[in-house]
């Protein structure tokens, strides 16, 4: 119990007493999920930290008019939408399904409030975490438009995606790709289908698989593509 919760990020850097005070005295949830179960669900209120202590999930992201979604694959140990608590929407972004069987732990938020904000290391390493984040959207605002339907399509993903590396999904159409580039369908998939050549992407019908973001987004520095 204390190594997995010396994992998730809230409580790193905590000292042993502390994190033994916090067991003793804070009521957790523990619940275990099937493959493809809810975790969260994208709308709902954020009423609770809820942190993934094994298996693997996916947090899918749609457009407001919903012709396109973004899906993320994150492994254990991994906390669900920390920024969602609080502010003018306190509400779950994404929604989270199990990959496989999952394990979580949940605080409720009037427990987290009254208990874990009073541990000064809690309240750092929350803080933190959203000063990150948001300093990272903070820098997206201002990155330049590529030239070249390529470089475009490329910065279009890096655009909606929280994490820089790993699997990802976009279910999207190309007509709605391309209406969303100022392209042509046909343009778009020209470009989609040279960069699945070159070992960027995978093309099913009505979805683009991302193997590797980080892969993808180094070309975006590369002057020759």
């Amino acid at each position: 119990m204390f190594d997995t919760l010396l994992q998730l990020p809230l409580f790193q850097g905590m000292t042993l007493e502390d994190l033994t005070h916090i067991v003793g005295k804070t009521k957790m949830h523990f619940e275990k999920y099937k493959a493809q179960e809810i975790i969260e669900l994208a709308g709902e209120p954020c009423q609770r930290f809820t942190f993934v202590l094994n298996g693997e999930v996916e947090v899918i992201t749609t457009s407001p008019d919903g012709s396109y979604s973004f899906t993320e694959y994150y492994e254990a140990p991994y906390l669900i939408e920390p920024q969602s608590m609080f502010g003018l929407t306190p509400n779950y972004a994404s929604t989270t399904k199990a990959v496989h069987t999952v394990s979580t732990v949940c605080i409720d938020k009037l427990t987290v409030m009254k208990q874990l904000f009073n541990y000064e290391i809690f309240r750092l390493n929350y803080q933190n975490i959203i000063s990150v984040r948001a300093q990272h959207l903070q820098r997206r605002l201002w990155i330049e438009p590529e030239e070249g339907i390529k470089r475009r399509m490329v910065q279009f993903f890096q655009m909606h995606i929280e994490r820089m590396s790993g699997r990802k999904l976009v279910k999207i159409k190309m007509d709605t790709m391309a209406l969303i580039l100022n392209e042509t369908r046909l343009s778009v998939s020209k470009a989609l289908n040279q960069m699945q050549d070159s070992g960027l992407l995978v093309l099913r019908r009505g979805e683009v698989e991302i193997p590797d973001a980080a892969q993808l987004l180094s070309i975006l520095t590369q002057e020759e593509f």
